[in-house]
């Protein structure tokens, strides 16, 4: 089996990161948590960034087609201004 690494420092492959953006990982940083892939050097970071770049994010589509709920979870509002 011909393996591309993506991550040198965890021994993190492309097939890994696909499949976890396949589980939903949709940014870097949900990568990382998800496998550390960029949490040691950052130099795979980039990499990451292209691979995410050429599949779908479920969540992500689900958020262009109208459902709002799908991202208000992972990003809370931000406190409105009081009137004086």
């Amino acid at each position: 089996m011909n393996r591309v690494y993506v991550c040198s420092c965890f021994g993190i492959t492309e097939q890994q990161v696909r499949e976890h953006a396949d589980k939903g990982a949709c940014t870097p940083r949900q990568i990382a948590s998800a496998s550390k892939a960029g949490t040691d050097c950052g130099s795979c970071v980039r990499r990451i960034q292209a691979l995410l770049g050429r599949g779908a994010c479920p969540r992500r589509e689900l958020a262009d087609q109208g459902d709002a709920g799908v991202l208000s979870a992972e990003i809370p509002a931000l406190p409105q201004p009081q009137a004086a």
